[in-house]
């Protein structure tokens, strides 16, 4: 991604060979935060947040809701938010068009959101990097339940313009397991006439389907691997206390780091463990990572567990198929991982990281390349052999949040420093993040 060097601020040092240990917490988990705050805006009465991540993406979330009338109290880290709800049919139309910022998934379920607010016309775009991301993978099953939704390339890109209609529910078969489509679905089908079945290829996280059945929703989960979901509008939601974990996406650069820094031991506290989650825990399971769940116990209806991790040997994994959307936010700290392996390890079936926040799979192909791993870039992924020695070298997060903390935990293996451009990109899931890395090199 073009930038100019000149404009940029000076890049962040990052130094090698340094050890990692003690213990962290990390922020609360993003697709919880977003969905608490849009469940809480649609139930009747309030809905008490705590651990609400504060980060970007939870705050554009927050900022569409307040400008279509619904009461949000200030995000602020470490303190319990706020939302009054307006019910199902409470929203107003907002006298501007809504800003998503660099939020895919506050786009995403807005058009869900949105689709069935008979005779409201909102209009949602977001920064230069959203409105290059495809929102046809929602638009297109929301036209299948009479959804009006038209924006640039057939609909594909923002700015969006979204025609409240009359829904009715159907059986929609999506492509790709995605939360977010799957969620945007569950959120139309809240009002339409006559339960929607949403049929997925695998099981994506399912964060909306807990959160809405403790919500009031009536909701049925099965099919083979639980890949069918079905919800019958007419129900009542009600606002509910939340207690929100901490992201495992956000664990995952702790857990890698541990595993690959030599002397490290670290210990990461009160982390979500979903298993259309964990992911992860199985890939480093299968390389052999020394890890161990701690005080395993249930929260709201989620599974939470502290993380330990110490440093040792590790071997290469392949990965694919359906542990892919249990992990796809992991794959690029995986990466780095894999630098530290032995043997060839392979990603396939990621080809949805090139329409993430960058072309994940590019950009860590280009940023490791230039540290000095030895990897090969497909269509759907990539082959990373382990062993040869990372040294440092002039990086860039290429403004997303994923790339900047993953290039963060190459950096600290590498022989040499390394120099990170726009590390601040770390905020958007993480806002505390170099924070953190000082205090357990310290």
């Amino acid at each position: 991604m073009a930038h100019s060097p000149a404009t940029d601020p000076a890049p962040l040092t990052l130094a090698g060979g340094v050890s990692l240990r003690g213990t962290v917490r990390v922020p609360g988990d993003k697709s919880i935060s977003h969905r608490a705050l849009l469940f809480g805006a649609i139930a009747e009465g309030e809905t008490h947040i705590d651990g609400l991540l504060p980060a970007e993406d939870p705050l554009s979330t927050a900022a569409c809701l307040r400008a279509m009338g619904v009461e949000v109290s200030p995000i602020e880290a470490g303190q319990i938010v706020c939302v009054k709800g307006v019910g199902l049919d409470g929203f107003q139309e907002p006298g501007d068009v809504l800003d998503c910022g660099n939020s895919g998934t506050t786009m995403r379920l807005m058009l869900g959101l949105l689709a069935g607010r008979v005779g409201r016309h909102v209009v949602l775009t977001g920064d230069a990097s959203l409105r290059g991301r495809p929102m046809r993978r929602v638009g297109g099953p929301l036209g299948q339940m009479g959804a009006v939704i038209h924006g640039r390339k057939n609909g594909n890109f923002a700015p969006l313009s979204v025609l409240g209609q009359a829904l009715k529910g159907t059986t929609i078969r999506t492509p790709v397991a995605s939360a977010q489509v799957k969620s945007a679905i569950l959120l139309a089908a809240l009002t339409a006439t006559g339960a929607t079945t949403v049929i997925e290829p695998h099981q994506s996280r399912d964060h909306s389907e807990r959160m809405l059945r403790a919500f009031g929703a009536q909701l049925e989960v099965g099919g083979p691997g639980n890949t069918q979901v079905i919800l019958t509008p007419g129900q009542i939601l009600r606002g509910q206390p939340v207690i929100v974990p901490g992201d495992i996406s956000s664990a995952a650069f702790w857990l890698v780091a541990a595993a690959i820094t030599p002397g490290a031991e670290l210990t990461v506290e009160n982390v979500g463990l979903n298993p259309s989650r964990t992911g992860i825990l199985d890939v480093l399971e299968l390389m052999g990572a020394r890890l161990e769940v701690l005080n395993p116990r249930d929260v709201a209806g989620e599974p939470v567990g502290d993380l330990r991790v110490v440093h040792g040997p590790l071997r290469a994994f392949e990965i694919g198929g359906e542990l892919i959307p249990r992990l796809v936010d992991e794959i690029p700290v995986l990466a780095v991982a894999a630098c530290c392996a032995e043997g060839t390890s392979r990603i396939r079936d990621a080809a949805e990281l090139r329409v993430k926040e960058t072309d994940r799979l590019a950009v860590m192909a280009r940023q490791l390349g230039a540290m000095g791993a030895r990897l090969e870039e497909f269509e759907d992924g990539m082959a990373i052999t382990g062993g040869a020695p990372l040294h440092g070298a002039v990086v860039d997060s290429e403004t997303d949040h994923r790339v900047a903390m993953s290039l963060a935990v190459a950096a600290g293996i590498a022989r040499g420093d390394s120099q990170l451009h726009r590390p601040e990109a770390a905020a958007v899931s993480y806002p505390g993040f170099w924070d953190d890395l000082e205090r357990l090199r310290g």
